[in-house]
């Protein structure tokens, strides 16, 4: 196989922009003495056979340059690895050819712009650089050992022995505690009602106690392999607000595919902490809605394989369930009263399901639209001579 590693990583201008709520659970100081990529690359230097690591730099148009810079001296800094570096100058070129290929795609669904977009701007520059499976890693996780590819190419691309292909898995993270599990967290009021703590870590314990791979019901985007039958038939969705990489698993099973969970590939997750809650939270409901309302339009689409929340028990499913309305309720009133974010969750819990709904309903027609065009996009940039040159331009070491 001729694999590349994608990472996404997440840039501002300066601290005071790192703590204002945006679109992104965080963003790396420009000025940080020590950013998350840096120990993530670092982490790699000690893996065997390792492949193109393609970084995604996503930052504001106005710091385009000095992001590239950052990101190049820390590139420089892992000779040893061969890093391609995108940034939105190239993200614009990519973007224009997928326009000449598929004018009639709505949206930008692939960019650096949004969480599905910019999944999908990683699967495009690696099919322009001819790879046959993509590993998306995160950019403030670390790999665990020098045997990081073996792992997370095991059994890609093969068949199970009910002859199911294993097109597109998922392995799992260790926490700062060096758990897999959710965190317990605060069982007060506040997260009684939003908290997946209790059905996840009942599914968690049941995939890592069984065969290293089965059939899975959860996504983590920082450890998962893509090969180029899943990925150049599917994509990510650019309308989901959060959690694409979990949604993706359900786009997979809509167009009868699957994503399979692979209990001995592992990273450590190292994430910066966060103090803003209502904004998380809000992405949350717009996330759920969407989902739901997504899910049950492509149900009645007659070639495409319904996913219903019973399918997906005992996690994810009760979240896009009809649960979803209560828990959203109860849990902003709740937060309203009870914490320090009583005008965020206010404004949530007297508009935010109505803004929600409204989104959903607004766009869930829009990747199955996309869906449509998405082969012929993949067809049409697959070695691109064009961009391949720009691509290795954009190279440390050029190769």
């Amino acid at each position: 196989m001729n694999p590349a590693i994608v990472i996404p990583s997440y840039w501002a201008e300066d601290s005071a922009r790192v703590q204002t709520p945006g679109a992104y659970d965080h963003s790396t100081d420009l000025h940080s003495p020590k950013p998350e990529l840096d120990m993530c690359l670092a982490s790699l230097e000690q893996v065997r056979d390792i492949c193109r690591i393609i970084v995604l730099v996503v930052c504001p148009l106005s710091v385009t340059d000095a992001a590239r810079e950052r990101v190049e001296r820390l590139a420089a800094a892992h000779p040893s690895l061969t890093i391609t570096i995108v940034t939105n100058r190239e993200a614009s070129r990519i973007r224009e050819r997928v326009g000449e290929i598929a004018p009639k795609v709505p949206g930008e669904p692939v960019s650096l712009r949004g969480y599905g977009a910019i999944r999908n701007m990683g699967l495009a520059v690696a099919n322009i650089l001819a790879h046959d499976s993509v590993i998306f890693l995160d950019d403030d996780e670390l790999v665990l050992g020098p045997d990081f590819m073996q792992r997370a190419l095991y059994a890609l691309g093969r068949e199970t022995r009910q002859g199911l292909p294993i097109l597109a898995k998922s392995g799992y993270f260790y926490n700062r505690e060096g758990s897999p599990l959710a965190d317990p967290g605060k069982a007060d009021i506040t997260h009684r009602w939003w908290t997946k703590r209790i059905e996840f870590n009942r599914w968690m314990r049941r995939a890592l106690s069984g065969t290293r791979i089965s059939r899975s019901n959860y996504v983590c985007g920082g450890c998962m392999a893509l090969h180029a039958r899943a990925f150049t038939r599917v994509a990510f969705d650019p309308w989901i607000t959060r959690g694409e990489d979990l949604d993706y698993l359900f786009n997979m099973r809509m167009y009868g595919l699957d994503v399979w969970f692979d209990n001995e590939w592992v990273v450590r997750h190292l994430p910066p902490p966060s103090n803003h809650r209502a904004p998380r939270f809000m992405q949350n409901v717009y996330r759920w809605y969407y989902e739901r309302a997504k899910l049950r339009y492509a149900a009645r689409q007659h070639d495409l394989v319904p996913v219903t929340p019973a399918s997906l028990m005992p996690y994810p499913g009760p979240w896009f369930s009809d649960e979803l309305d209560e828990r959203v309720r109860k849990t902003a009133f709740a937060r309203m009263l009870l914490t320090d974010e009583h005008d965020g969750y206010l404004h949530i819990w007297r508009h935010g399901r109505a803004q929600a709904e409204q989104y959903a309903n607004e766009n869930k027609s829009k990747y199955i639209r996309f869906q449509s065009f998405w082969p012929s996009i993949m067809n049409g940039l697959w070695n691109d001579t064009d961009l391949v040159q720009m691509l290795e331009e954009c190279t440390c070491p050029q190769t």
